[in-house]
């Protein structure tokens, strides 16, 4: 039988001929990422040092680091850490990205999402990099293993595939189809198993958008998602590669633990209602219901693909009395990419406010909601108090829904004003 790109990549790793589903191995990442945040990347610099005696990383190109939290810093406590943080990555010759956008898109552009490779981290959205074939997956509680010996403890997963068939309509976006995914497969689905995304409608999907459905797999369960590497794929992240690797690609005889396929062309726009992300339904049925804000950004749903689609919907129009809409570009790199397109000057003169990149308003910590508000938002996140006060609401959306609904001041669907 056949072996999944996961398999491949993780035997190369092992230094193994093969491996399947269920073996235990001993794998070296090829890349190890973090953010800096209280609780994490700081007690992990003082583990490194006090209880394994590391006082200089062996490998440091196997490294980064990102600020891509509490930037700005609004207090003493906030800047003392971002200044360790520096500190660690002089003294360990580690490459540091700060202020660049946040880090599980920036990662993709500075090359750590080479194909064929496997990355780790601590927060699980980092698996967006599978977008380009690479096999990224949030350890989280074990992630100090990654940064303290040279190989990690695990467990070979099971892959789901799902292939996707058909296009999108307008007005539909990669959103709904993550959603629309979880609601038809279930919020556990792929529970500690790899999401794989194929089928004859990927060739034809943006990179943003399969970033869009790989960074959220973990709301179905899933350690990872990834994707075979097309053209489009490979055009975008070798010439950026940080390594340079063979890609590598499932085998038509590869055994999965299930296999699914989603037409495109029957999806219709869907909001997730809070308090979970798993509560998909149909936009269609919460129309009208009134907001006080909107948030277009996170490493889920702030992309150039993402910007444009607002754009479309508020390009001479104006955001309703008492609408709040924050606008957050992924990266510096997109944000300079919509100033050239006028997508800025687009959101400025709807009466939007326009943040420079930063993970800050996806967590509540700019921009926090009050009791008895709701939001619509392109986050990752719809539980009580992600974004305030944990009486107020959120519902996750595309972003020419959160377009839409700002023009409105309450949940609106886009395609009347696509259309018009």
């Amino acid at each position: 039988m056949g072996s999944t790109i996961t398999e491949k990549i993780l035997a190369r790793v092992s230094g193994l001929p093969s491996v399947k589903a269920g073996d235990e191995v001993m794998a070296k990442p090829d890349f190890v990422l973090a953010y800096d945040f209280p609780g994490y990347t700081d007690v992990i610099f003082k583990q490194l040092k006090n209880d394994f005696g590391i006082t200089k990383m062996a490998e440091p190109d196997r490294f980064g680091i990102f600020i891509d939290h509490m930037v700005p810093a609004v207090s003493p406590a906030e800047e003392e850490l971002h200044k360790g943080t520096r500190e660690w990555t002089a003294i360990n010759d580690v490459k540091l990205y700060e202020r660049k956008g946040i880090g599980h898109q920036v990662s993709s552009e500075v090359g750590y999402a080479t194909p064929g490779a496997f990355v780790v981290h601590f927060d699980g959205h980092v698996s967006q990099l599978g977008t380009f074939g690479a096999l990224a997956i949030g350890l989280r509680r074990n992630v100090l293993e990654a940064f303290a010996m040279e190989k990690v403890s695990m467990r070979v997963p099971q892959t789901t595939r799902v292939d996707l068939v058909g296009r999108l309509q307008p007005g539909v976006m990669a959103r709904d189809v993550f959603h629309h995914l979880v609601r038809v497969l279930g919020s556990a689905s792929c529970r500690f198993q790899v999401l794989e995304i194929g089928g004859p409608a990927v060739a034809d999907m943006s990179n943003d958008a399969l970033q869009t459905i790989t960074g959220l797999a973990m709301f179905t369960g899933a350690v990872t998602a990834i994707v075979n590497p097309d053209a489009r794929r490979l055009a975008y992240a070798l010439p950026r590669a940080r390594k340079q690797l063979e890609p590598v690609y499932s085998d038509e005889d590869a055994v999965y633990a299930a296999r699914h396929t989603i037409d495109l062309s029957t999806l219709e726009p869907i909001i997730v209602i809070p308090p979970s992300p798993a509560n998909t339904r149909d936009l269609k049925d919460y129309l009208g219901l009134p907001l006080q804000t909107g948030y277009l950004g996170s490493c889920a749903s702030g992309r150039i693909e993402d910007l444009r689609a607002a754009a479309d919907v508020l390009r001479g129009r104006k955001i309703a009395d008492g609408f709040a809409l924050h606008v957050v570009p992924t990266s510096q790199e997109i944000m300079v990419a919509a100033a050239r397109e006028g997508l800025i000057e687009v959101f400025a003169a709807a009466g939007a406010f326009v943040s420079s990149p930063s993970c800050d308003y996806c967590f509540g910590r700019i921009a926090t909601m009050s009791p008895g508000q709701r939001a619509v938002s392109t986050g990752t996140l719809n539980v009580r108090g992600r974004m305030g006060s944990p009486d107020s609401e959120i519902y996750l959306c595309n972003a020419a829904v959160i377009g839409a609904s700002a023009v409105e001041g309450r949940i609106a669907d886009p395609r009347p004003y696509l259309r018009a």
